[in-house]
């Protein structure tokens, strides 16, 4: 009888654990809140009325103080502080919360970009610039500390244009620090997959296309989808650098995607089960 019972409960363990392999889940991360107004909003819109798991919240933005009091009236919206080392836009800037003259031009402001590229030369990389480890370490703490004071329930940290990468030290500062702050949800080292748009997306439409076929496409296993959601508006049409003229019609574009009806149909129809950062941390 003893065997019969052990048997029982072996094969419900054994279909238990092939069930939860055959799940697939998803985190659907928007990225920079704090750059613009109109940002701002539309990643409630994609939280409330659509699929967004999670939000990345950049300190030393303009739109920083809406952006915390937009997170305080929803808190179980899981929110990331997303570090910041560039300041990208032509015709909008921030700077450096720290006294920190390695990070900022000759105007007090962050570089552009991290490395430089066709359209960006050395002289406005971040990279290239005679920047030092402490520097680096204590504009991060002050944006963490900002964020928290703010938004105690702040899950994880990620990085703006990929700046915790910029070197093997660097790289080691920001992972001290989330760890220190207990903000250590890092889904690369949990095994978590990044999901992207398949083919082209050089419009909304493609980028939509792009999306739904994604979805399709995914595997069991967790994912990690990222992109920018905003609204076609005045204030965004003049938000643009060399490269990206777009930034309105294609933000305008992904926040369609989020809150798209048929898309979040699809979601449920293949059982595709969406978690936050927050989640991660339940399942280490």
């Amino acid at each position: 009888m003893k065997r019969i019972i052990f048997l029982c409960f072996y094969l419900c363990t054994l279909m238990d654990t092939s069930a939860q392999d055959q799940t697939i889940r998803l985190i659907i991360r928007s990225d920079d809140m704090g750059f613009s107004h109109a940002a701002n909003h539309a990643m409630i819109e994609t939280y409330k009325q659509g699929i967004t798991t999670s939000v990345e919240v950049m300190v030393p933005t303009p739109w920083f103080p809406e952006a915390v009091k937009l997170l305080q009236e929803y808190p179980d919206l899981d929110v990331g502080i997303h570090i910041t080392l560039t300041s990208e836009w032509d015709n909008v800037k921030w700077r450096p919360l720290t006294k920190a003259p390695g990070l900022s031009d000759i105007d007090g402001y962050f570089y552009p970009m991290i490395w430089p590229n066709d359209n960006y030369g050395p002289e406005q990389a971040l990279k290239e610039q005679d920047w030092t480890l402490e520097e680096v370490e204590a504009e991060l703490r002050a944006q963490i500390e900002t964020a928290l004071r703010h938004l105690p329930r702040i899950s994880h940290l990620s990085a703006h244009m990929g700046c915790s990468n910029m070197s093997h030290e660097v790289d080691e500062i920001y992972h001290k620090l989330a760890a220190e702050y207990g903000l250590d949800i890092h889904p690369d080292e949990l095994g978590v997959k990044r999901a992207r748009y398949v083919g082209p997306r050089d419009t909304p439409a493609l980028k939509r296309q792009g999306f739904i076929a994604m979805l399709k496409e995914l595997a069991p296993g967790t994912y990690l989808f990222v992109d920018h959601p905003a609204y076609d508006v005045p204030e965004v049409r003049g938000i643009r650098h060399t490269g990206y003229e777009d930034v309105a019609v294609d933000r305008q574009g992904v926040t369609d995607i989020l809150t798209d009806p048929e898309i979040i149909q699809l979601i449920k129809d293949l059982n595709i089960e969406l978690i936050s950062y927050a989640d991660l941390k339940h399942t280490e």
